[in-house]
């Protein structure tokens, strides 16, 4: 029996299939660990290729906006507030040597979000957020695996509104983020599988962290005045 596409069973065949010697259990986990390290390599340099140009460009946009005082408010559900997280954590908290920015995962508190659920409803847990603190100096950034979350569409329409920077992280082919006309950069990691698709955008956000970091240390005309600090929109 064929087990069904993105059960536990399909992810890890060899916990499934009955009593199996250890030296061959450990061969089939060794095998599989190969497999997957493989699938999210051949991902990353995927991502590269198409976007290397777009994650620079976006980067030095961001570190504009960081130059003008503005802020990072990142946000996501699921797993994506996981990575919202620590997207902001990384920006805010980087460690060594490296420059603090100012950055917020908006899905980090819960009475805000249960508050606003509860209330209004969940479509309007990051766009009320981002109406009550964003700016037009400020990024928004929205983390989701299907592209499709409602309640960042409507967030990300909130943010270019307000002038903010919008950046979006999706999977698949983008889903419906890649329609939106208020999204200034999106980056897509093109497979059908969560698991490899968080793992890419994860690596973009610290590919986007590390080159703002280096546009910010030569910050010679990095500084724009807030009330220019909005940009086109830009192609994708």
């Amino acid at each position: 029996m064929t087990a069904p596409p993105g059960s536990i069973e399909s992810l890890y065949p060899f916990l499934y299939q009955g009593t199996t010697a250890a030296s061959g259990l450990l061969d089939q986990v060794r095998q599989s660990t190969i497999a997957k390290t493989a699938e999210i390599l051949s991902l990353r340099r995927a991502v590269r290729d198409a976007m290397a140009g777009q994650l620079l460009a976006c980067a030095r946009e961001m570190a504009r906006r960081f130059a003008a005082d503005g802020r990072l408010l990142a946000f996501g559900n699921g797993g994506s507030a996981t990575d919202a997280q620590q997207l902001a954590t990384l920006f805010l908290y980087p460690g060594g040597t490296a420059r603090p920015l100012p950055a917020l995962s908006l899905a980090s508190d819960a009475a805000v979000l249960t508050a606003l659920s509860n209330d209004i409803g969940v479509d309007v847990v990051f766009a009320r957020q981002l109406a009550a603190f964003g700016g037009k100096s400020d990024i928004a950034v929205g983390l989701s695996t299907s592209g499709n979350s409602e309640n960042l569409l409507r967030a990300l329409d909130e943010a270019s509104r307000r002038g903010m920077l919008t950046v979006g992280f999706a999977g698949y082919a983008g889903g419906k983020m890649a329609e939106l006309d208020s999204m200034d950069y999106l980056f897509v990691a093109p497979s059908t599988s969560v698991h490899r698709i968080q793992e890419a955008q994860t690596t973009m956000g610290n590919i986007l962290w590390e080159l703002c970091q280096d546009a910010l240390s030569g910050s010679a005309g990095l500084e724009t005045p807030k009330e220019q600090a909005h940009v086109p929109r830009h192609s994708r």
